[in-house]
């Protein structure tokens, strides 16, 4: 049955076949340069990815503007000043002829204090209290601003295409800068860009229009959305529904479904929607596959062949999307192409400090430091105590660390 997973994938509308059905989905690294370009780490960490055999590589979130940061370390891509690096990376992440995407991203609101002053969103609505100590207060974008975001969306994904970038994926989810706008919860303008869902989509949609116009016809660009917010009167699924049809007639060529956001994180399986099947969402991309003849990646939760082979089989996933397992193995896709795995055990990072745990920033800060390891060329170590995880980043950061890192 193998089979299913080592299809390979057409993206007609572009003529580009990616080589078989595992996605390495986008992690936030946090390990660019005091310039925001990409390290030797870096580019060795991607090199490490491409020998794991998947199709598609999708890299962490890169930031259109040096103005507006998610978290230290984040890369950012606005000029031509270090393209020799990026095109080394480039280079690194397809070093085995697999794709290399660039995931494009803007945060809105979600950036940290200390980081900047302001964050930039559809509305001026803050976060709720227990959230406004991590993230800087927003302000309501004016229509010139989101143009000038347009803009930069555009100028980013042309340079990563100078740079052999072999794609794109606009990152509309997790609720950054377009999520923002897709949500009523946080979206409350009355003009153009708000209101219905096809105004509060609109940023989306003209971001993609202005990205297709600059890097032409033959240019794979995928979208990552949210299949729902899973928040009070917020993005919901028959929303999201509408805006992929959308995207599918303007030609998008790839969309990856995900959910929630860092209020409501479904995504990380930490508050997981109900799902009768192994991954997250996949009863959403059953009704959605109904309804579109888009390809759709899925991410989060799939830990066996078994479940991936049964959704690609079904048609309900035409990728598979892996994150966190590839922090910790690598070699996964390879392995399962070649019938060396069955299942993925991924470790349970618990530090018996409740306060702690629960917030699953412990969590994130392990992961990352796996990530570290490779990028220094070592192997990834599975069962690291996370106690010691966590004195490493106390040790190494201080406690600033633990409200400046995310899923």
């Amino acid at each position: 049955m193998i089979h299913y997973l080592q299809e390979p994938l057409l993206l007609e509308n572009r003529g580009v076949t990616i080589r078989n059905r595992f996605m390495k989905s986008a992690m936030s690294e946090g390990m660019a340069s005091r310039s925001n370009a990409p390290t030797e780490d870096l580019i060795r960490l991607y090199e490490r990815w491409s020998e794991g055999g998947a199709g598609l590589i999708v890299s962490g979130n890169v930031m259109v503007t040096r103005d507006a940061l998610g978290e230290p370390g984040n890369v950012v891509l606005e000029d031509a000043g270090s393209m020799d690096t990026f095109r080394r990376w480039a280079k690194a992440g397809k070093k085995e002829g697999n794709e290399f995407w660039m995931q494009l991203n803007h945060p809105g609101k979600q950036v940290v204090r200390g980081l900047v002053k302001e964050g930039q969103a559809p509305s001026s609505l803050p976060f709720p209290k227990g959230f406004q100590k991590f993230f800087a207060p927003p302000r309501a974008l004016t229509k010139a601003g989101i143009e000038e975001i347009i803009h930069r969306f555009k100028r980013t994904a042309a340079l990563a295409k100078e740079a052999g970038f072999t794609g794109v994926q606009i990152h509309a989810a997790h609720g950054y800068l377009i999520s923002q706008f897709l949500s009523p919860r946080h979206n409350i303008r009355e003009d153009e860009w708000g209101g219905s869902i096809e105004n509060r989509s609109r940023f989306l949609k003209e971001i993609y229009r202005a990205v297709r116009a600059e890097v032409g016809e033959d240019y794979p660009i995928g979208v990552k959305i949210n299949s729902a917010d899973f928040m009070q009167a917020g993005f919901t699924e028959e929303e999201s529904v509408y805006v992929i049809r959308t995207l599918e007639d303007l030609g998008v060529d790839l969309v990856e479904i995900s959910g929630g956001t860092y209020e409501k994180a479904v995504m990380t399986g930490k508050q997981s929607v109900k799902s009768k099947r192994e991954a997250y969402f996949l009863e959403y991309a059953d009704a959605l596959k109904n309804q579109t003849h888009l390809p759709v990646a899925v991410t989060g939760g799939f830990r066996t062949k078994e479940g991936m082979i049964g959704a690609v089989r079904s048609g309900s996933a035409d990728m598979i999307g892996l994150a966190r397992p590839l922090a910790v193995d690598p070699d996964i896709p390879r392995k399962m192409l070649h019938g060396e795995m069955e299942d993925i055990v991924i470790p349970s990072i618990k530090t018996g400090i409740p306060p702690v745990d629960k917030a699953g920033m412990m969590e994130v800060m392990w992961y990352s430091q796996q990530l570290h390891r490779m990028g220094k060329g070592k192997a990834t170590k599975p069962r690291f105590s996370p106690k010691l995880s966590m004195l490493l980043a106390l040790w190494e950061n201080g406690t600033g660390v633990f409200q400046k890192r995310r899923a």
